[in-house]
């Protein structure tokens, strides 16, 4: 996977994740748009990596194909410049406290498992395009 097709991907999912959630499939609305920000993440990640360099140790490398989206964003280096951005607009603060406890493991709910309003909150968060998770996140990429 190259930068770009992180890039699409981050884009795709959020726009299948609205989809979806109007489609009333809240479980794979929520996954969908976490899935979203993690290739958002992941583009950066690409984005410093350079072709035929190593990542730095194999801890890094084995970190680079994680889910949780606080430690992608402590892999890809962005900490200091995230935490400068939400602490700068509380906005961005609450959007960040929905989406950063999303889960990969969320793929395997059915059945209503997540409720309309928390399918929503998590699209809203990652999308709204002044305070969204992902309109930050698209600075870096």
């Amino acid at each position: 996977m190259t930068r770009s097709d992180f890039k699409k991907l981050s884009e795709a999912r959020i726009t299948d994740a609205k989809v979806l959630l109007g489609a009333r499939r809240f479980d794979a609305a929520y996954y969908l748009a976490g899935y979203s920000v993690e290739c958002a993440i992941k583009a950066y990640i690409a984005k410093q990596i350079r072709k035929y360099q190593f990542p730095e140790g194999p801890e890094k490398a084995r970190k680079i194909y994680t889910h949780n989206l606080e430690d992608l964003i402590k892999v890809a280096e962005l900490s200091d410049q995230f935490q400068k951005e939400i602490k700068s607009d509380a906005a961005l603060e609450t959007n960040w406290g929905i989406a950063k406890d999303w889960s990969e493991q969320t793929r395997y709910h059915r059945n209503g498992k997540i409720a309309e309003k928390r399918a929503k909150a998590m699209i809203d968060a990652v999308s709204d395009p002044t305070h969204g998770v992902l309109q930050c996140l698209q600075r870096y990429w």
